[in-house]
């Protein structure tokens, strides 16, 4: 009788952490994402994502917005790629783990 009960409370274990990751409870924090937008890409980005004119200016580089399709239709994993490693003339942003999921959780919410 003991082992049926560890059994099954060892099943209930994994099934609640299973239903929870699938509930999202893990998910990626978009507003938490902004604030991070905000104090690390927005000189470049523009506070809405679409470019800022002035540093594609002064960069002599094209700077394309967000929520374009060329954008939005990169992979998770090539959007936080992108911004660890910088694209172009882009430099690298020190942005990591959860903090960087949240990041391209606000860019995906730039989507037209």
């Amino acid at each position: 009788m003991k082992m049926i009960s560890q059994s099954f409370i060892s099943t209930c274990f994994v099934l609640g952490v299973a239903s929870l990751s699938a509930a999202g409870a893990f998910a990626a924090d978009a507003a938490a994402g902004k604030t991070l937008y905000t104090a690390k890409c927005r000189t470049c980005h523009g506070a809405d994502g679409i470019g800022n004119p002035g540093m594609a200016k002064a960069l002599s580089a094209e700077i394309k917005p967000l929520g374009s399709d060329d954008v939005q239709k990169k992979s998770d994993a090539d959007l936080k790629s992108n911004v660890t490693a910088g694209v172009g003339k882009m430099k690298p942003i020190a942005v990591a783990g959860g903090d960087l999921d949240n990041v391209v959780a606000y860019i995906r919410s730039l989507k037209k």
